[in-house]
């Protein structure tokens, strides 16, 4: 009896041991379990794109650009282009790349399976094509490579993933020379939720003139977002105290019969109250009589425009919007030297100190046919007194004219156009038309919508049935474009 209730409770014993493993090990998760488990939060985590961005990318590129874009990638961002040039190079089209397809796209790198057909085998091949790739050994002659777009300016022209996807695919697109496909980028941004980055409005109407004041103010607000955020960005040392802002919509273009003196008096005013809201004190300057003797005067543009700085409405009298601006954060003057103002302490007791002027906003600074002098020195003397301060020009013209004496052709010349091209970009809008005598219709437009933001070009195109007109995106580039490349994206 003894051995058998031993037994017995050995039995029980196994069998509750058994049980209690059992529980524990369904209890405790696997170390595989949860490793993948982390990492499969971790890769969630760390999305490029979301998955309607990525999935839609992916069907657009295989669909939409496999000749122009996906196989000029492989080509020049991928071993497989260097093997091609190899081994065609004793039996020409032996080694050819045949198709190519994005598999995934990763915050680095596009996932791509490659075709490749070898004699009259056809194999497949994985590659990988860096978001910031150069051009490999033996395709940079034929794709001279661009810099890589900087980091700091993608992250702060807009924080959206699809945005800084697009604009790095346009840099690569650039260097293959599948111009027309920035554009659709651009438009890819946009569909998928970005920012916005390089869009205009639509149903501007920039054909007639006088605009329409909401299309004004538009201009109005884009530019003095651009100046204030060029001004913050000089203040962190991020950006050249030395800036310019075309704005050339028909208003604005003093070649054009459309031109209105009024319209370039309020953008100035809006930039300038742009600034001053941030307690920036700000300088609106208007270059004076050039010239030697009786030859002298102002460009025929800028007759006048001082004194009407003046007198237009601030809205800066006792108990308006702007009570107290003008005078004390908006002051005018001259280009040169001597209107560089500094702080200094007042020597007269009861005399408030002489606060300095932060920013410096230039009115259409200009040399002028006929002159023997530049405004390059006058100006050049105004930007070395400012120092680290920024200096904004205003539909500069800064191009050598044609003089009596050649002073403006030939001597220093080289000095002149490198001072005038130290100046960056940091807000343009720029019509382009049909060639020709006349300036209309409007053909589309050149657009830099902030200091750190991309070149783009539209095409203005009329929609059925007169029920509007749209600007469409046709190029971008991290660059200025080039004539010969801009007008070979437009639709004939």
């Amino acid at each position: 009896d003894i051995m058998v209730n031993n037994h017995y409770l050995r039995s029980v014993c196994l069998i509750l041991l058994t049980l209690l493993s059992a529980v524990v090990a369904f209890s405790t998760p696997r170390p595989a379990a949860s490793a993948a488990a982390a990492a499969s939060s971790t890769a969630e985590d760390n999305t490029y794109l979301n998955k309607e961005q990525l999935e839609f990318s992916i069907a657009y590129l295989n669909e939409h650009h496999k000749t122009d874009v996906l196989l000029p990638f492989v080509k020049a961002f991928s071993d497989l282009g260097t093997t091609a040039i190899k081994k065609n190079a004793w039996i020409g089209g032996s080694y050819q790349i045949i198709d190519a397809s994005i598999t995934d796209i990763t915050q680095d790198e596009l996932c791509l399976d490659a075709s490749i057909k070898q004699g009259e085998k056809i194999k497949t091949e994985s590659v990988k094509v860096h978001l910031d790739s150069d051009p490999v050994a033996g395709m940079k002659r034929t794709y001279p490579t661009l810099p890589p777009c900087n980091p700091m300016h993608l992250n702060h022209a807009s924080k959206q993933p699809i945005d800084n996807f697009v604009r790095r695919m346009n840099r690569l697109c650039n260097i293959v020379k599948a111009y027309s496909a920035t554009g659709k980028m651009i438009q890819l941004g946009v569909q998928m939720g970005g920012k916005g980055v390089g869009k205009l409005n639509d149903d501007m109407y920039l054909n007639q003139v006088p605009h329409n004041r909401f299309v004004r103010k538009y201009f109005y607000d884009m530019a003095s977002d651009a100046a204030l955020d060029a001004t913050i960005l000089c203040s962190k040392k991020q950006f050249t105290n030395r800036m310019k802002m075309t704005v050339m919509f028909p208003e604005m273009n003093p070649s054009m019969d459309s031109y209105r003196i009024g319209t370039l008096l309020e953008l100035a005013r809006s930039i300038a109250i742009k600034l001053a809201e941030q307690n920036l004190r700000v300088r609106v300057c208007v270059q004076g009589s050039m010239g030697v003797g009786i030859f002298t005067g102002v460009p025929k543009q800028l007759n006048g425009v001082h004194t009407l700085l003046q007198r237009m409405d601030w809205e800066s009298e006792p108990g308006e919007e702007n009570d107290g601006m003008v005078g004390d954060y908006v002051r005018f003057g001259f280009v040169g030297k001597e209107h560089v103002i500094n702080a200094q302490k007042s020597e007269k007791e009861g005399e408030p100190d002489v606060e300095q002027d932060d920013v410096f906003l230039l009115i259409c600074p200009q040399n002028m046919i006929g002159l023997e002098s530049s405004i390059i020195g006058s100006l050049s003397e105004m930007v070395d007194a400012a120092g680290d301060r920024p200096v904004i020009l205003l539909n500069p013209d800064l191009v050598d004219k044609v003089s009596a004496q050649g002073q403006q052709s030939i001597r220093g010349r080289q000095a002149r156009i490198d001072f005038a091209s130290s100046f960056e970009t940091i807000f343009q809008f720029q019509n382009i038309y049909y060639s020709g005598t006349s300036y209309f219709p409007i053909l589309g437009s050149v657009v830099k919508l902030g200091p750190l933001e991309p070149w783009v070009a539209h095409q203005r195109r009329d929609l059925m049935n007169n029920d509007g007109e749209v600007y469409l995106p046709v190029y971008a580039s991290e660059t200025a474009p080039e004539n010969e490349v801009l007008m070979s994206t437009f639709a004939k």
